[in-house]
């Protein structure tokens, strides 16, 4: 299958400037910005007439009818990703994400029986290369035979495989946007179709959450892994995420990265993998958003028929670790052939916390636009910069980091920018924003809601997340009013509480000192 780009693999070279609704669908699917004056439907959002139905077994659906085009979009939201990991196995719900792309028990195959029993023995081959990894002295020999068979294996399946084969399907009905995410607290597959094939979705979706097939499992393995090298350690960008999210979580786990580490990539085995989707992938943690052309009494219909019989699955565990109070300033520097970066984080409370409108704003203020204040100064003005950003992570439901980045203009140094940035959260402090800039946020925040009020996708992604993460599919839109009620003090006042010398992680990117060049023969440098 020709895999698409997944959050857990771009998070590490991007940062986007926070919005308060964080359920935004991808940029793709979001409407041109000149129809952010077209009148506003149910101003608020909350008053959108969503039809809720959960099943017996805990599967909420959320359905939205529109008029417009004749197209339907569906968005899956799974509460389960990285910090439901522990150490020796991240990665897993990444890989999982990848996995289920591969087709189930009559998707993707021409003899599943066949498909089973080499499966069996490729994974016997892997558990013995395991054991024999594990031996203080391996023999290296006969751990290189070991994957030899294994792929060996793996291409003897491949004559039972039909290659793409979801895809294939989805893509001659018409589908557009098939993809899938993961993050640290959620996984997410999402599709659109036309209207007279909405059907489909329910047949092949209820087939892949009851028969999943892991097949092709340790190729696609190599590709995650793959994935990691190109992401994270073939960059200087990613390196430098992977290290201050480290520095700044020392306890919590959002201090791993969603795509795993490469020494666990390397050993996680399909059981295992497959394992964990059993216990969480259960419709008991799922959320599903339909928004579009359609009959909700025909979508409850199918609803109940394709997945009221599947087991509701396992919660998974809470998350217990509580990251301690940071005590002082930590820096980090990432030595690399690249051009110098620079990265700054501050401990903020998750998203429940009441503060949390005023860190939105801040955000926007300080790099949302040609007109924030950081844009303004390092880019435009004084030129120490080609870049600057902002956002806030990688989570939501635990207390997070909000982290300006930058790229520094050359002959500028991280050094000269990292003091400008600075010195504005000083002018912040003293003389926070007048309601002039306030306004022109607000006005920001309000066309961002417009568009997402445009888009099916974009408010099926809105109305899934929301309901998983708050409990409640009204409560984002109900945020944006807190949002346009933040007051100049409340910038003032966050600031001084959360944007501290102590409080922060500095990452930097420090380029690789070159040896000068030796002289060539007959030169003489005395």
């Amino acid at each position: 299958m020709t895999r698409r780009a997944c959050a857990a693999c771009t998070a590490a070279t991007v940062a986007a400037t926070l919005v308060p609704l964080p359920f935004a669908a991808p940029a793709a699917a979001q409407v041109p910005a000149a129809e952010a004056e077209a009148p506003a439907q149910a101003r608020g959002g909350e008053e959108l007439p969503v039809v809720e139905h959960t099943l017996e077994n805990g599967m909420r659906f959320l359905i939205l009818p529109r008029d417009g085009a004749p197209t339907v979009s569906f968005v899956v939201h799974v509460a389960v990703g990285g910090v439901n990991e522990v150490l020796g196995s991240t990665g897993t719900a990444h890989l999982l994400e990848h996995m289920l792309f591969k087709g189930t028990t009559t998707v993707g195959t021409r003899d599943p029986a066949a498909e089973e029993r080499l499966f069996a023995r490729m994974d016997a081959a892997h558990d013995t290369l395991l054991g024999e990894l594990a031996r203080p002295q391996h023999d290296s020999l006969r751990a290189e035979h070991l994957r030899e068979r294994i792929a060996a294996l793996e291409d003897s399946a491949r004559s039972f495989t039909v290659s793409n084969e979801l895809d294939l399907i989805y893509s001659r009905n018409g589908a557009r946007s098939l993809n899938a995410s993961t993050s640290s607290e959620a996984t997410t597959y999402y599709v659109e179709l036309p209207a007279n094939r909405a059907q489909l979705w329910f047949t092949l979706e209820s087939d892949r959450m009851e028969n999943p097939v892991f097949r092709e499992f340790y190729a696609e393995r190599d590709v995650v892994m793959e994935e990691r090298r190109t992401r994270l350690e073939d960059s200087a960008s990613g390196r430098l995420y992977e290290a201050h999210l480290a520095t700044a979580f020392q306890v919590h786990p959002y201090g791993v990265p969603v795509i795993g580490y490469m020494s666990d990539l390397e050993v996680l085995t399909r059981g295992h993998v497959e394992e964990y989707y059993r216990r969480f992938y259960g419709p008991g943690n799922t959320v599903v958003a339909i928004v579009g052309n359609l009959d909700p009494e025909t979508i409850l219909e199918w609803a109940d028929a394709y997945f009221a019989h599947l087991p509701p699955g396992e919660t998974p565990p809470p998350v217990l670790a509580r990251e301690p109070v940071q005590r002082g300033e930590r820096q980090i520097e990432v030595v690399y052939d690249a051009q110098p970066e620079l990265t700054i984080g501050w401990h903020i409370p998750d998203e429940f916390h009441p503060d949390m409108p005023a860190v939105g704003m801040l955000s926007s203020i300080l790099t949302g636009g040609r007109s924030s204040r950081l844009y303004r100064r390092l880019v435009v003005d004084e030129r120490l910069a080609a870049t600057v950003s902002s956002s806030s992570g990688p989570g939501a439901r635990y207390p997070q980091l909000f982290t300006i980045g930058a790229t520094p203009r050359s002959p500028h140094t991280t050094g000269e920018v990292e003091a400008a940035i600075y010195d504005e959260l000083d002018r912040l402090r003293r003389d926070p924003p007048d309601e002039r800039e306030l306004q022109r946020v607000r006005n920001q925040l309000e066309a961002s809601r417009v568009r997402r009020l445009g888009s099916n996708l974009g408010l099926a992604f809105q109305l899934a997340g929301s309901a998983s993460l708050y409990g409640d599919w009204r409560t984002t839109f109900q945020l944006a009013e807190r949002y346009q009620a933040v007051q100049p003090e409340d910038i003032r006042r966050v600031v001084e509480a959360y944007f501290t010398r102590e409080n922060r992680t500095v990452g930097t990117v420090v380029p690789v000192e070159r040896a000068p060049a030796a002289p060539e023969e007959g030169d003489d440098d005395r």
